[in-house]
C-alpha cells in the first residue's frame, strides 16, 4: 500500500454495492474498475468511496478530534432514556458492536430498509416459504419469472452471472424469461444472447394482488374450466393460463420478486401469495423463490440481529431482554418519541431522517446533512478502507470484504466499542 491517495487494488475483490456480492472485480490502481462488464452501481460505489474527503469528526458542524466526538456521543447516549439506532448500514462485525451498545443503552434497532424487509418477514413468519440460492439459479434454472421488478435496477449483473452464464454444473439450456407487472421498456436485460426476447405481461404493480389470486384460482382445473372472466388487470385469462403452463413445464423455475418495489399497503400479502403459489406449483414440478434485497447490509444485519437477539430488527432491549414489535419499533414511530438518534450508514452516504433531538451520525465521510448533527464521526467504508463480512442476499454464503487502501478513518465497530466503554 503506497498511500491512501494511490491505492494498490487487488484483483478478485468483493463488491458490496448490491446483494449479489460479485467477487470477481478486477481493479487497477487509481484507474479503478477495468472490466467493461462491471455495473454502474459498482462504479458509483467505488468512485465515491475512493474520492477525496474530509476525515474530521465534528460537533454541531465544527471540526474536532476523534476523542472529543466519542465523549460527546457517549454523553448523549448516557443521558438518553429511549435512544433509536437507525440506518444500520453496516456489515456483520459492525452490527455485532451495535447490538452490544444497544443492549447497554436500552436502544431500539431498525434498519433503513426494514419496511421492505418486513414484507418478506411477515410472509415467512405466517406461512413459511420455499426459496433458492444464487448457485442453484446459476446451475439449474431454466425459467425466470420476474414479478414486479426488472431485477437489474437493483442487481445489475444478475442476468450476466446467473442466467446467461455458460459455466453451470449441469447441461441446462438457455433459460426462458418472463416479466409480470414490469414495464416493457425495462426488460432489455431479459433478451438472451441469441436475441430471444422475454415474454412481458404488462400490468400495474398495484394489481398484483388480483393477478396472484387469479393465478391461484387457475391452478384449480375446475375453476379454469368454468371461469367466464375475460381478463384481470388488463391481462387476459389465456395469457395467465399460458404463464402457468410454462412454469409447470419447466424443470426448475425461479420466481423473483423485490419487496422494496412492492410499495403499496399490505404488500406483505402479495409476497405471501407469491410464496404460496410457489408451494402449490411445487406439488407438480420444481418451482422456487428468490427475493432480492435492498442493500446497505440489510441481509447481514437481519442475520446478525436474529442470531444475537432472537429477532430481526425492529427490536428493543429492555433490562437485558430483547422485545420485538414491527410497528411500534419502526423508525417512523420511534422518531416521534425517542430522545436521541444514532444514525449509521457506512456503505453509502445516506443522510439521517429529519429529527429535532440530538443526532449522532456515524458513517460515510460524504454523508450530507440538512442541519449539522450534534456529533458526526466519519468511518471507514467496508471493502474500501477496511475489511468485514457480508451475507449474500440469499443468506447462504458469507463473503469477506477486503481492504483496498490505507486510511486514517476509524472502523465503525471500533468507534462503537469505544463509545460503549465510555458509557
Amino acid at each position: 500500500m503506497k498511500s491512501a491517495n494511490s491505492p494498490s487494488l487487488s484483483p478478485n475483490h468483493v463488491c458490496p454495492a448490491c446483494g449479489l456480492l460479485c467477487d470477481d472485480l478486477p481493479m487497477d490502481g487509481v484507474n479503478g474498475l477495468t472490466d467493461t462488464r462491471r455495473c454502474q452501481k459498482s462504479q458509483r460505489f467505488f468512485a465515491l468511496a475512493l474520492a477525496s474527503q474530509d476525515n474530521s469528526p465534528s460537533l454541531a458542524g465544527k471540526k474536532c478530534d476523534l476523542n472529543t466526538a466519542l465523549q460527546a456521543a457517549a454523553t448523549i447516549l448516557r443521558d438518553s432514556q429511549q435512544p433509536l439506532f437507525a440506518g444500520l448500514g453496516t456489515e456483520v462485525q459492525g452490527m455485532r458492536a451495535a447490538l452490544r451498545l444497544a443492549e447497554k443503552c436500552h436502544a431500539t434497532l431498525d434498519h433503513m430498509h426494514s419496511e421492505a424487509t418486513l414484507r418478506n418477514t411477515l410472509a415467512m413468519q405466517n406461512s413459511g416459504w420455499q426459496t433458492t440460492t444464487l448457485s442453484e439459479v446459476k446451475n439449474r434454472a431454466d425459467l425466470i419469472l420476474a414479478i414486479g421488478t426488472d431485477i437489474v435496477s437493483s442487481h445489475p449483473r444478475f442476468f450476466e452471472k446467473l442466467v446467461w452464464n455458460k459455466d453451470s454444473l449441469f447441461n441446462k439450456g438457455t433459460p426462458s424469461v418472463i416479466y409480470l407487472a414490469v414495464d416493457e421498456a425495462d426488460t432489455q436485460a431479459g433478451i438472451s444472447p441469441d436475441g430471444t426476447k422475454p415474454t412481458v405481461l404488462r400490468a400495474d404493480k398495484t394489481a398484483l394482488p388480483a393477478i396472484m389470486n387469479t393465478l391461484h384460482a387457475l391452478c384449480n382445473p375446475a375453476y379454469a374450466k368454468s371461469n367466464k372472466t375475460a381478463s384481470v388487470a388488463g391481462l387476459s385469462m389465456a395469457a395467465l393460463s399460458a404463464l402457468l403452463e410454462k412454469i409447470q413445464a419447466a424443470q426448475y423455475a425461479v420466481v423473483v420478486w423485490s419487496a422494496s418495489e412492492l410499495a403499496y399497503p399490505h404488500a406483505e400479502l402479495t409476497v405471501q401469495s407469491i410464496t404460496q403459489l410457489i408451494a402449490k406449483l411445487n406439488m407438480q414440478t420444481r418451482v422456487t423463490g428468490l427475493s432480492l434485497n435492498s442493500g446497505d447490509g440489510d441481509s447481514s444485519v437481519q442475520q446478525t440481529n436474529t442470531w444475537l437477539s432472537g429477532y430481526p430488527s425492529r427490536n428493543r432491549f429492555v433490562r437485558g431482554q430483547a422485545i420485538y414489535d414491527t410497528k411500534q419499533f419502526s423508525s417512523a414511530e420511534q422518531l416521534k418519541s425517542c430522545d436521541a438518534l444514532l444514525w449509521v450508514s457506512t456503505f453509502n452516504p445516506h443522510p439521517p431522517p429529519s429529527y429535532q433531538g440530538p443526532i449522532i451520525a456515524i458513517g460515510h465521510a460524504h454523508m450530507p446533512f440538512e442541519h449539522p448533527p450534534a456529533v458526526f464521526i466519519p468511518v471507514s467504508v467496508p471493502a474500501v478502507d477496511d475489511g468485514g463480512t457480508l451475507f449474500r442476499m440469499d443468506s447462504s454464503i458469507a463473503l469477506p470484504l477486503r481492504k483496498l487502501r490505507d486510511s486514517r478513518l476509524p472502523r465503525f465497530a471500533d468507534v462503537i466499542g469505544q463509545i460503549e466503554a465510555l458509557i
